[in-house]
């Protein structure tokens, strides 16, 4: 029972020394909502309403039917603009591609000839930049070609090809965006708050307090996972329910407390080793790069961007030992897939042993660093 109680009034001292330090609240706040929404809306994957201009030096049908071409939701409606305008736009930005349709461009093109037609690509904006070039180029020469050939067909296929997307099938990129971000968010501020948490201790000096209360490290260690993990618990239900769901409309297929469940053994895992790294660390300075050099490996490297397959090998191998990967695996299949708990199991099964390995591992280190102290 005293175990217990320990561990309790402890979580409660860390939970009402949260409460306050605003910086963290702003961060927590921060974390879970505004970084959600803009990391959904603000960067598309796909190429949505890239501006495009169009000098139009023809002035034909041909050069009309291109013009009307490009329509949303991909691309804003084309702004006609003299040759002087196209050039003053791109160097301004207001542009990311401008059509140059030469004179006497149709006559050229029904008399057999081939016409040279000038496509200028902003490349700086490289998403835009590099999928949509590819997108005008088709579109042109499709509307070409049916120009000349007065008609809107094309030869049956031999073999026809049906696609279906599944768990997406309007492909909104905000959907990706907006539940990986919750599940980054979730292993970063972990990783911070508990670090934080230790470090806090040691700069006020209430670390030498703790020592000499009938308490042991293993019970100051516990107290902080479980308040921690309980704070970025509640935050992620929150943005999953408020901000996920409610603002930015994005259906979740699966079960949220299972998925609640599985954060939680990440989170287990995740503030573990936020107190190792506390432990390495003598301020919060240390403790920022430290988190940053852990951080941004476990964040790329876990699958969420890119697929882990497409990986060297060794990457991957590593990366198996990372609790981020299995996290991302998860909620992917949880909230994008619907997949339960039959599905997931082996998931939740290595993120307990990785979480008591990386909790064994951070305890001995916590326990060493308060020797040295006494």
């Amino acid at each position: 029972m005293s175990f217990a109680t320990n561990i309790y009034r402890l979580g409660i001292k860390e939970l009402w020394s949260l409460a306050r330090d605003p910086v963290m609240l702003v961060l927590i706040a921060y974390t879970f909502t505004f970084s959600i929404y803009v990391a959904a809306t603000a960067v598309p994957d796909t190429l949505h309403k890239a501006p495009i201009a169009m000098v139009d030096e023809d002035r034909s049908p041909l050069s009309a039917r291109i013009a009307s071409a490009f329509t949303m939701p991909r691309f804003s409606p084309p702004v006609l603009v003299s040759l002087s305008e196209a050039d003053a736009g791109m160097d301004n930005g207001d542009y990311t591609f401008v059509i140059d349709v030469p004179p006497d461009f149709q006559r050229d093109v029904l008399a057999g000839k081939s016409p040279r037609l000038q496509l200028n690509v902003d490349a700086t904006r490289m998403t835009q930049a590099f999928t949509g070039s590819s997108y005008v180029q088709q579109m042109i020469t499709d509307e070409v070609n049916e120009f000349v050939a007065h008609y809107r067909s094309s030869a049956p296929p031999l073999v026809e090809l049906v696609l279906r997307a599944r768990f997406n099938p309007n492909l909104e990129h905000f959907w990706f965006g907006a539940l990986m971000e919750v599940i980054n968010n979730v292993t970063m501020l972990s990783i911070i708050l508990t670090g934080a948490a230790l470090i806090r201790e040691r700069e006020h000096g209430t670390i030498e307090h703790l020592l000499v209360m009938p308490v042991t490290p293993f019970e100051i260690m516990l107290a902080k996972i479980w308040s921690m993990g309980l704070v970025v618990l509640a935050a992620a239900t929150v943005a999953l329910l408020v901000v996920v769901q409610g603002v930015l409309r994005v259906p979740v297929e699966g079960s949220i407390a299972l998925f609640l469940l599985g954060t939680a053994l990440h989170l287990f895992a995740t503030t573990s080793i936020g107190i190792f790294l506390a432990t390495l660390a003598r301020s919060m300075p240390q403790f920022g790069i430290l988190a940053v050099l852990i951080l941004l490996p476990m964040e790329l490297l876990s699958g969420g961007f890119t697929p882990r397959e497409s990986m060297p090998g060794l990457v991957q191998f590593l990366m198996r030992f990372a609790p981020s990967t299995h996290f991302v695996a998860f909620g992917k299949a949880i909230l994008f897939r619907g997949a339960g708990l039959n599905v997931v199991w082996p998931q939740f099964l290595v993120l307990i042993t990785i979480g008591a390995a990386f909790f064994a591992i951070a305890l001995a280190r916590f326990r060493q660093t308060i020797s040295e102290m006494t």
